[in-house]
């Protein structure tokens, strides 16, 4: 983590991450590469659907392959990268075949190492193997839902899954969230924690670098007119005057559950995260 010094008072808390000695290229591969269109929260009529998004940095999106279906072609990682979409980092990955992807890469992954996907896989961070052979207790990340679908669960930077058991046809999972979950065992999943880990100790340190994230500002209800927020209105700093906290359209929030009751994957969760 890199810290500045407080020559503003802007960089007195600001911190990022050190990518020296970490990333090997600043240039990213470019067959891989391609330029996503900015909607910046407007739907088809451009108007405004989600708030609080525009502007931003223009960046490329690097296709990443979440499949990984080349099963038994050895691959050799050429460079591991900074992503702009993600918060972890990537690796280009060279199989012997010729063919060149995007992975997303695991914390112990180096330039020259080799991975494999495969029934038959040695537990080594990197590698893609079915859950019904991986041990009690493996950390893994990019864990398909359905076999063939790719990975859908643990992309995030630092995050990772942790095998419980393995028990009539289905594999038990711990998420990041603490809950407990069933997923058919003949999915595949790689080896090891996303990248990155210093990521989640980053501070923004100033309102211009959100902008730069295409994060635009928030502003408070409670400070608003009665006419623009259920929250507005009143002398000062005055209370919110609802029993209940409620959205700008006036839908109830804070501590409403907004999973379906009758959502088809109840039947997989064994154990819902704690409060």
């Amino acid at each position: 983590m890199k810290h500045y010094s407080p020559t503003s008072a802007s960089r007195r808390a600001l911190t990022v991450v050190t990518y020296k000695g970490t990333l090997t290229t600043r240039t990213p591969h470019k067959a891989l590469v391609t330029r996503l269109k900015s909607h910046a929260g407007r739907n088809n009529q451009g108007r405004i659907t989600t708030r609080h998004q525009g502007s931003g940095n223009t960046i490329r999106y690097r296709e990443i392959d979440f499949k990984q279906n080349k099963i038994g072609v050895r691959g050799v990682v050429e460079t591991i990268e900074y992503d702009p979409y993600r918060t972890g980092f990537i690796a280009l990955v060279r199989y012997a075949d010729g063919a060149r992807k995007y992975i997303l890469a695991p914390q112990e992954l180096k330039v020259g190492d080799m991975i494999i996907t495969s029934p038959d896989a040695p537990c080594v961070p990197g590698n893609r193997t079915l859950l019904s052979r991986i041990p009690v207790g493996t950390f893994v990340y990019n864990v398909e839902l359905q076999p063939g679908r790719g990975g859908q669960l643990g992309r995030a930077g630092v995050s990772s899954l942790i095998v419980l058991a393995n028990e009539e046809g289905y594999t038990h999972l711990k998420m990041p969230s603490g809950e407990i979950r069933k997923v058919l065992w003949n999915c595949y999943a790689s080896l090891g924690n996303v990248s990155n880990k210093e990521h989640n100790l980053v501070v923004i340190g100033k309102a211009g670098r959100s902008r730069w994230l295409g994060i635009r500002p928030t502003v408070r209800g409670k400070v608003m007119n009665p006419r623009d927020h259920p929250y507005g209105g009143g002398e000062g700093r005055t209370q919110r005057g609802l029993r209940r906290p409620k959205t700008k359209w006036g839908k109830i929030t804070g501590g409403r559950k907004t999973r379906r009751a009758k959502n088809r994957s109840n039947v997989f969760i064994v154990s819902r995260r704690p409060k």
